[in-house]
Protein backbone atom coordinates (compact mmCIF):
# COMPACT_ATOMS: atom_id res chain seq x y z
CA UNK A 1 0.00 0.00 0.00
CA UNK A 2 1.22 3.65 -1.06
CA UNK A 3 1.58 6.08 1.11
CA UNK A 4 -1.74 8.07 1.71
CA UNK A 5 -0.65 11.97 0.30
CA UNK A 6 -3.62 13.70 0.73
CA UNK A 7 -2.12 15.23 3.67
CA UNK A 8 0.68 16.26 1.87
CA UNK A 9 2.34 19.97 2.73
CA UNK A 10 5.59 21.11 1.92
CA UNK A 11 6.89 23.81 4.93
CA UNK A 12 8.38 26.72 2.50
CA UNK A 13 9.19 28.96 5.41
CA UNK A 14 13.04 28.83 6.30
CA UNK A 15 13.73 25.98 9.15
CA UNK A 16 16.77 27.08 11.60
CA UNK A 17 19.12 24.05 11.24
CA UNK A 18 21.19 25.58 13.62
CA UNK A 19 22.96 22.15 15.01
CA UNK A 20 26.57 22.84 15.69
CA UNK A 21 27.86 19.39 14.47
CA UNK A 22 31.73 19.10 14.64
CA UNK A 23 32.66 19.90 11.44
CA UNK A 24 30.06 22.21 10.22
CA UNK A 25 27.32 24.77 10.92
CA UNK A 26 23.75 23.71 9.35
CA UNK A 27 22.49 26.82 7.39
CA UNK A 28 18.52 27.71 7.78
CA UNK A 29 17.36 25.98 4.66
CA UNK A 30 14.03 24.38 3.46
CA UNK A 31 12.29 21.33 4.64
CA UNK A 32 10.19 19.34 2.85
CA UNK A 33 7.47 17.29 5.32
CA UNK A 34 4.64 14.76 4.74
CA UNK A 35 2.49 14.20 7.10
CA UNK A 36 0.60 10.54 7.61
CA UNK A 37 -2.76 10.00 9.46
CA UNK A 38 -2.54 6.39 11.21
CA UNK A 39 -5.60 6.90 13.10
CA UNK A 40 -7.44 3.82 13.07
CA UNK A 41 -6.08 0.00 15.44
CA UNK A 42 -4.61 -2.32 13.30
CA UNK A 43 -4.65 -6.06 15.31
CA UNK A 44 -2.99 -5.03 18.75
CA UNK A 45 -1.51 -1.76 17.33
CA UNK A 46 -3.36 1.15 18.77
CA UNK A 47 -1.84 3.88 16.66
CA UNK A 48 -2.46 7.44 17.19
CA UNK A 49 -4.94 10.44 16.11
CA UNK A 50 -1.38 12.56 15.82
CA UNK A 51 -0.18 12.43 12.38
CA UNK A 52 3.17 10.88 11.31
CA UNK A 53 5.28 13.65 10.22
CA UNK A 54 8.23 12.78 7.63
CA UNK A 55 10.92 15.30 6.91
CA UNK A 56 13.02 15.18 4.11
CA UNK A 57 16.52 16.51 2.98
CA UNK A 58 17.14 17.29 6.88
CA UNK A 59 21.42 16.78 6.70
CA UNK A 60 22.82 19.57 5.17
CA UNK A 61 25.14 19.05 1.79
CA UNK A 62 28.00 20.17 3.69
CA UNK A 63 28.11 17.88 6.74
CA UNK A 64 30.66 15.74 6.65
CA UNK A 65 29.30 12.86 9.01
CA UNK A 66 25.66 12.54 8.80
CA UNK A 67 24.55 10.25 12.13
CA UNK A 68 26.98 13.04 14.05
CA UNK A 69 24.71 15.85 12.97
CA UNK A 70 21.31 14.25 13.42
CA UNK A 71 22.73 13.49 16.73
CA UNK A 72 23.71 17.16 17.35
CA UNK A 73 20.90 18.35 15.36
CA UNK A 74 18.49 16.11 17.93
CA UNK A 75 20.09 16.94 21.31
CA UNK A 76 20.28 20.93 20.11
CA UNK A 77 16.69 20.26 19.96
CA UNK A 78 15.85 18.47 23.24
CA UNK A 79 15.56 15.06 22.06
CA UNK A 80 18.54 13.07 23.26
CA UNK A 81 19.49 10.30 20.79
CA UNK A 82 19.82 6.71 22.44
CA UNK A 83 20.81 3.98 19.50
CA UNK A 84 22.21 4.06 16.18
CA UNK A 85 20.76 1.07 14.59
CA UNK A 86 17.60 -0.11 12.03
CA UNK A 87 14.39 -0.74 12.33
CA UNK A 88 13.15 -4.18 13.95
CA UNK A 89 12.20 -6.76 11.13
CA UNK A 90 8.83 -7.30 13.29
CA UNK A 91 5.70 -4.65 13.91
CA UNK A 92 6.12 -2.95 17.17
CA UNK A 93 5.47 0.12 18.84
CA UNK A 94 5.82 2.21 21.70
CA UNK A 95 3.58 3.29 24.43
CA UNK A 96 5.10 5.48 26.48
CA UNK A 97 7.04 7.68 23.99
CA UNK A 98 7.37 9.15 20.54
CA UNK A 99 10.02 8.76 18.79
CA UNK A 100 12.30 10.58 16.36
CA UNK A 101 14.20 8.11 13.89
CA UNK A 102 16.68 9.83 11.15
CA UNK A 103 18.37 7.94 8.43
CA UNK A 104 22.11 8.56 8.42
CA UNK A 105 22.91 6.28 5.74
CA UNK A 106 21.37 3.86 3.00
CA UNK A 107 17.52 3.61 2.37
CA UNK A 108 14.70 1.08 3.58
CA UNK A 109 10.95 0.50 2.85
CA UNK A 110 9.50 0.59 6.59
CA UNK A 111 5.89 -0.62 7.04
CA UNK A 112 3.81 2.18 9.59
CA UNK A 113 0.27 1.38 11.45
CA UNK A 114 0.53 -2.55 11.89
CA UNK A 115 0.39 -5.92 8.97
CA UNK A 116 -2.37 -3.70 7.02
CA UNK A 117 -0.14 -0.33 7.07
CA UNK A 118 1.39 1.92 4.73
CA UNK A 119 4.54 0.91 3.42
CA UNK A 120 7.23 3.91 2.44
CA UNK A 121 10.56 4.31 1.61
CA UNK A 122 12.84 6.21 3.61
CA UNK A 123 16.24 7.37 2.68
CA UNK A 124 19.41 9.53 4.01
CA UNK A 125 18.67 12.62 5.33
CA UNK A 126 14.80 12.29 6.23
CA UNK A 127 13.66 12.04 9.90
CA UNK A 128 10.58 10.19 10.80
CA UNK A 129 8.20 11.62 13.79
CA UNK A 130 6.64 9.06 15.47
CA UNK A 131 3.42 9.40 18.12
CA UNK A 132 3.17 6.75 20.58
CA UNK A 133 1.46 4.30 19.23
CA UNK A 134 2.26 3.86 15.67
CA UNK A 135 3.39 0.72 14.63
CA UNK A 136 6.55 0.41 12.59
CA UNK A 137 8.86 -2.36 11.09
CA UNK A 138 11.22 -2.96 8.68
CA UNK A 139 10.43 -4.83 5.32
CA UNK A 140 13.48 -4.67 3.28
CA UNK A 141 16.58 -2.44 3.55
CA UNK A 142 20.05 -2.22 1.42
CA UNK A 143 23.02 -3.17 3.68
CA UNK A 144 24.10 0.43 4.67
CA UNK A 145 20.82 1.20 5.78
CA UNK A 146 21.03 3.24 9.53
CA UNK A 147 18.99 5.42 11.68
CA UNK A 148 19.68 7.52 14.78
CA UNK A 149 17.01 6.96 17.54
CA UNK A 150 16.17 9.46 19.80
CA UNK A 151 13.28 10.43 22.41
CA UNK A 152 12.82 13.32 24.74
CA UNK A 153 14.34 14.02 27.81
CA UNK A 154 14.37 11.45 30.52
CA UNK A 155 12.85 8.77 28.22
CA UNK A 156 13.27 4.99 28.14
CA UNK A 157 10.92 3.28 25.59
CA UNK A 158 8.99 0.39 25.83
CA UNK A 159 8.67 -1.98 23.37
CA UNK A 160 5.49 -3.53 22.69
CA UNK A 161 4.53 -6.33 20.02
CA UNK A 162 0.91 -6.59 17.96
CA UNK A 163 -0.92 -7.82 20.93
CA UNK A 164 -4.66 -8.01 20.27
CA UNK A 165 -5.22 -9.01 23.64
CA UNK A 166 -3.38 -5.84 25.43
CA UNK A 167 -5.18 -3.73 22.89
CA UNK A 168 -7.54 -1.69 25.07
CA UNK A 169 -4.62 -1.08 27.91
CA UNK A 170 -2.18 0.05 25.81
CA UNK A 171 -4.76 2.56 23.51
CA UNK A 172 -5.11 4.16 27.36
CA UNK A 173 -1.11 4.24 28.08
CA UNK A 174 -0.88 5.98 24.92
CA UNK A 175 -3.89 8.38 25.14
CA UNK A 176 -1.72 9.81 28.45
CA UNK A 177 1.56 10.19 26.64
CA UNK A 178 2.69 13.59 27.35
CA UNK A 179 2.97 15.56 23.77
CA UNK A 180 7.00 16.77 23.12
CA UNK A 181 8.10 20.47 24.22
CA UNK A 182 9.85 20.95 20.62
CA UNK A 183 10.21 19.75 17.24
CA UNK A 184 13.51 17.47 16.87
CA UNK A 185 14.03 19.04 13.45
CA UNK A 186 13.22 22.26 14.04
CA UNK A 187 13.79 23.14 17.52
CA UNK A 188 10.58 24.80 17.88
CA UNK A 189 7.00 24.69 19.76
CA UNK A 190 5.34 25.85 16.90
CA UNK A 191 5.34 24.11 13.43
CA UNK A 192 4.95 20.55 13.54
CA UNK A 193 4.00 20.70 16.99
CA UNK A 194 0.93 22.69 16.53
CA UNK A 195 -0.52 19.80 14.01
CA UNK A 196 -0.01 17.46 17.16
CA UNK A 197 -1.55 20.04 19.27
CA UNK A 198 -4.55 20.72 17.13
CA UNK A 199 -4.67 16.94 16.37
CA UNK A 200 -4.98 15.81 20.35
CA UNK A 201 -7.79 18.52 20.87
CA UNK A 202 -9.57 17.24 17.95
CA UNK A 203 -9.79 13.77 19.37
CA UNK A 204 -10.81 14.92 22.90
CA UNK A 205 -13.66 16.74 21.06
Amino acid sequence: MQLDRRRFCTLLSLVPLMALSRWSIAEPREVAMETLYITKPDGGVPNSPLPVLIYHHVIAPEAVDNADYLEHLFTTNGWPPQWRYGVYPFTHFHSNTPEALGVFAGSAKLQLGGEKGNIIQVNVGDVLLLPAGVGHKQVSADENFMMVGAYPPNVTADLCHDDVAKLAIRTKAVAKVPLPETDPVTGHSEGSMLLWRQASDNSKK
